[in-house]
């Protein structure tokens, strides 16, 4: 009975901090948009998120494309570091005192690992996700029945792996307002439906613009996709988006 006793009392604990933690982050002030980090998928390509950059800095964002250590097939809580780094660097650079994140593919995992157990509470402001296996894919899972092809990184992103199961399990820090945008015709995450999270909105492309079929490579470059990335990391609330909005966003 004691021994039973001791484990209650420390799990108690355990959620007390966890609760106290919360209640100490200062949410970030939505009212001031910083620096924007774009944060590349699995592979960690530059060149995938150039068109994105491009579209972001042509709105007068300061954009920086991170640059993620082992070409982004290593342990996804090392690559989360490598980003917090980057996101101080940013922010000694530009005075700012926080930063938006937007993580494509494998990298809007990693975006959201940093957010919530990396030290990105109170400095994210927003965190916008294209295309990210939050629950993992099938294809990551495939790979790890064959030996040798499958990454770190890539063993991380199959369901149910043990880093998904934690993230799932963590509520975003207070004050962050985070969209996850992913496309029906994704080929790479699969089922398409896993960037779906319950507690954040997650519409389809589709959703608002019910004739588009981008994959999941060109998701960072579709002028729909920007736009509402666009209008993801503006000021205002995050954007309920549906059908009537399409013609708006593909011009």
């Amino acid at each position: 009975m004691a021994a039973l006793l001791a484990v209650v009392a420390v799990v108690a604990g355990v959620v007390a901090l966890t609760a106290l933690r919360g209640r100490l982050v200062t949410p970030v002030d939505q009212s001031s948009a910083g620096p924007v980090l774009l944060v590349p998928g699995y592979g960690g390509s530059a060149a995938s998120l150039q068109s994105l950059a491009t579209r972001l800095r042509e709105a007068g964002r300061d954009v920086t494309v991170v640059d993620l250590p082992d070409r982004a097939r290593g342990d996804l809580t090392t690559q989360a570091d490598a980003l917090g780094v980057t996101a101080a660097q940013i922010r000694a650079r530009t005075g700012a005192p926080s930063v938006d994140l937007v993580g494509y593919s494998a990298g809007g995992v990693v975006a959201r690992l940093w957010t919530t157990e990396g030290g990105g509470a109170g400095q994210v402001r927003r965190l916008v996700m294209l295309g990210s296996p939050l629950h993992g894919t099938d294809v990551a899972r495939l790979g790890t029945l064959v030996s040798g092809t499958c990454p770190t990184a890539c063993q991380q992103l199959a369901p149910d792996s043990a880093v998904l199961s934690r993230l799932d399990s963590t509520a975003l820090p207070p004050g962050v307002l985070a969209l996850s945008l992913w496309s029906t015709s994704d080929e790479v995450v699969q089922p398409p439906s896993s960037s779906v999270e319950d507690d954040l909105p997650s519409p389809s492309v589709q959703s608002v613009c019910p004739g588009s079929t981008v994959s999941h490579g060109g998701l960072p470059t579709d002028r729909v996709v920007q736009n509402i990335v666009l209008q993801a990391l503006g000021t205002g609330p995050i954007p309920s988006l549906g059908s009537a909005d399409c013609a708006r966003l593909s011009s």
